[in-house]
């Protein structure tokens, strides 16, 4: 019983270690989501300077200047759509509660409260 507080800190020390591992992958996660975010911000941004462009300048030979523009602001504002949509469904599928460290502090807590039960 003597030794109880010290374990019991160690213990809390560990969990808190785990639980900022876990929470740090899945930041990773995130990251990674919200960079496919910026990217498709980037291309949107991209595709509707091509659309304004569509009414000022020539961009092709062989078609008319305007559908050059159009053709090519709607191939960037697609590929923006479609990386938006990649991240929003990443950044949908992280759960930000560090699972592992909640299943191993409920497991000590059930640990120790058995041993002191028993005593």
């Amino acid at each position: 019983m003597n030794e109880l507080p010290e374990q019991v800190g160690r213990l809390v020390r560990d969990e808190l270690r785990l639980a900022i591992g876990e929470t740090r992958a899945k930041a990773r996660q995130a990251g990674f989501g919200g960079g496919l975010l910026a990217g498709a911000a980037v291309l949107g941004l991209y595709g509707g300077a091509a659309l304004i462009a569509a009414l000022v300048l020539p961009l092709a030979r062989r078609l008319p200047p305007w559908l050059a523009a159009l053709l090519a602001g709607t191939v960037l504002s697609g590929t923006a759509a479609a990386l938006a949509a990649l991240g929003v469904r990443g950044l949908r599928e992280i759960d930000p509660v560090p699972q592992e460290a909640v299943t191993e502090a409920e497991r000590t807590a059930e640990t120790l409260r058995e041993s002191v039960e028993t005593r």
